[in-house]
């Protein structure tokens, strides 16, 4: 029997869907509110999901729980069948912006196949470029007002900007198999790398 989230109605073709890569301190976060304001799209976090699918019990929700508590880690399929879920609550949807997903090559081969049994695919990977001297002075300066250590310690944001590099590269290196990922200079004004952006954007999105 086919799980559940593979027996779910196909979404609009018309859809476009994007996933931003952005290392811990290139603004992924102000630009994917811009994004999501300027082309209405649904913001979609697994983080998020997974949150919302243990507070309203599902039972998803549920076996994500048992297994946390734990101590283990979600397995993929139960994440793509959160996916799976939140598409189908949004047919009307124009597209999906992925954040936090997919973290490896296997994931995004599983997503791939769930989009494209939903009739729709990921229209481009935005991966934001920034030094690496950039990130770590970026993220000194906020972590004078953020109170979060992990910004304040020089050697540690330089360990996540490794370990998002080691995570990331093979994400990455799957969707150039299909010519899906462009870096954007990540460095500028706000306003200057949203502008580019969206023209990475405008070049595949049919408004």
């Amino acid at each position: 029997m086919q799980p559940l989230y593979l027996q779910n109605t196909r979404l609009a073709s018309s859809m476009f869907n994007i996933i931003l890569f952005g290392p811990p301190g290139s603004g992924k976060g102000t630009q994917s509110e811009k994004l999501i304001s300027a082309y209405g799209l649904k913001h979609l976090s697994t983080g998020d999901l997974l949150r919302g699918e243990i507070s309203n019990k599902t039972p998803l929700g549920l076996e994500a729980k048992t297994l946390i508590d734990k101590g283990l880690l979600v397995p993929d399929e139960v994440v793509i069948g959160m996916i799976s879920s939140a598409l189908d609550a949004n047919p009307g949807a124009k597209g999906f912006l992925f954040d936090g997903f997919p973290r490896t090559r296997a994931q995004a081969e599983a997503l791939d196949k769930l989009l494209k049994l939903k009739n729709t695919e990921i229209g481009v990977v935005l991966a934001l470029d920034v030094s690496e001297e950039e990130l770590v002075n970026r993220l000194m300066n906020r972590g004078l007002t953020s109170g979060r250590s992990d910004d304040t310690n020089e050697n540690i944001i330089r360990e996540r900007i490794a370990e998002y590099n080691r995570k990331t590269s093979p994400v990455a290196d799957y969707y150039r198999e299909f010519d899906k990922v462009v870096k954007i200079k990540g460095e500028g004004t706000v306003d200057e790398i949203f502008e580019l952006l969206k023209k990475e954007i405008d070049k595949r999105f049919d408004h």
